[in-house]
């Protein structure tokens, strides 16, 4: 029962802590899994435009439920409570084994308010992740969390795993493609540009092929500087291929379609998250960079927060805009035990300039990341 005063939060049964997480309640507990990371950064050393980064992943995460209320006092209106879980998130890569990423955070459960004005739609909730990275980087991505029932992530269509419109998410597009930051600019978007459409690729969308790091056919080398320059084993794993490096949304949607073919069934929970109320994407792949297509507006409920970055960052690659789906799955079998699955695709946009066009202008560089886990003993 929610109290007034709160000198004295004691926990109640496990029963409660869980039920009180609401739509969050699934992620409780140890996840393991395997994704891919696609980053953008710059390449001072080398004096090039960037260094495209390419990894297949090893993941895991930890999920532990905060047992008591988290009071948030009111002034506008009465006092509310928070509930969530903290989390641990450690990413190494398959192939070398190496480090790539730790992240400790928060994700909460938010009631609706009237000062502000904020509501979840029927049978949702307001929730919002927090997370510190280590490179200088704290982020705070709001959002809703709603049920679904049917295949996650797989677009509509001839072709499921296309990349593009993944199911239950509110983003249209996680694709790689560089984003040109000089003006014209679109009014009002926060990028300044809008997002690529799933199936555009570098190399069609801009004049003289683009970034040339973009398109795998090219040799990485000290004047093309990718991943696998400087491995140890010097390789790029055969899985990462060119459609994948445009959307790596489709890792996810490839899983979800063979899972589907084996006769699972799906239901679960889709989280949607932003850095920004609103995000403008082109509804159709750029070929050629004109004429170019119509935009989208995409509105998150309750979304905003932003990333605040370490002053190094803000000088040399800042991040500007965060959205996530999370997909938290249950998959049935009529044969086999049920599954409890997470699946994520993020995109952070890095800001810096490129070093070799005359005038250094601005891009905002996608860093795509995407994971599918399984829920493991522990």
């Amino acid at each position: 029962m929610f109290q007034r005063y709160f000198s004295n939060l004691l926990s109640p049964d496990n029963e409660t802590v869980l039920e009180n997480l609401g739509l969050l309640a699934e992620l409780a507990g140890n996840w393991q899994g395997a994704g891919f990371n696609l980053v953008a950064r710059p390449d001072f050393h080398d004096q090039t435009n960037l260094f495209l980064e390419l990894n297949l992943t090893s993941e895991t995460t930890k999920f532990d439920p905060i047992s008591s209320s988290i009071p948030n006092r009111g002034f506008g209106q009465d006092d509310i409570e928070l509930f969530g879980l903290t989390y641990l998130q450690k990413i190494h890569d398959a192939t070398t084994g190496g480090a790539l990423h730790i992240e400790p955070g928060i994700w909460i459960k938010q009631p609706g308010t009237s000062d502000p004005p904020l509501s979840a739609p029927p049978g949702g909730q307001l929730v919002s992740r927090m997370a510190n990275i280590p490179h200088g980087n704290s982020l705070l991505a709001q959002g809703i969390a709603t049920r679904f029932d049917g295949p996650p992530t797989i677009s509509s269509g001839a072709n499921p795993t296309s990349g593009g419109n993944p199911a239950f998410s509110l983003f249209p597009s996680f694709n790689s493609t560089a984003i040109d930051l000089q003006p014209p600019l679109a009014p009002g978007v926060p990028l300044g540009a809008p997002v690529f459409a799933a199936g555009t690729s570098e190399a069609q969308s801009k004049p003289g092929g683009g970034f040339s790091e973009y398109t795998l056919s090219n040799a990485d080398s000290s004047a093309n500087t990718r991943t696998p320059l400087g491995n140890i084993p010097p390789i790029l794993p055969p899985e990462i291929t060119q459609a994948l490096l445009n959307d790596p949304v489709t890792l996810l949607q490839e899983t979800v379609v063979e899972q589907l073919a084996q006769g699972y069934s799906f239901s679960g929970v889709a989280l949607n998250i932003s850095t920004a109320q609103s995000i403008t994407f082109f509804n159709e792949p750029v070929i050629n960079a004109s004429p170019l297509p119509g935009t989208s507006a995409i509105e998150v409920v309750q979304a905003g927060g932003g990333a605040e970055n370490l002053s190094f960052l803000q000088q040399n690659a800042t991040t500007t805009l965060v959205y996530a789906t999370f997909w938290i799955e249950k998959l049935i079998h009529p044969q086999r035990p049920t599954i409890m699955q997470l699946q994520y695709a993020q995109m952070v946009m890095l800001n810096f300039p490129s070093l070799k066009i005359p005038g250094k202008p601005n891009f905002a560089w996608p860093h795509v990341s995407v994971a599918t886990l399984s829920k493991t003993f522990g």
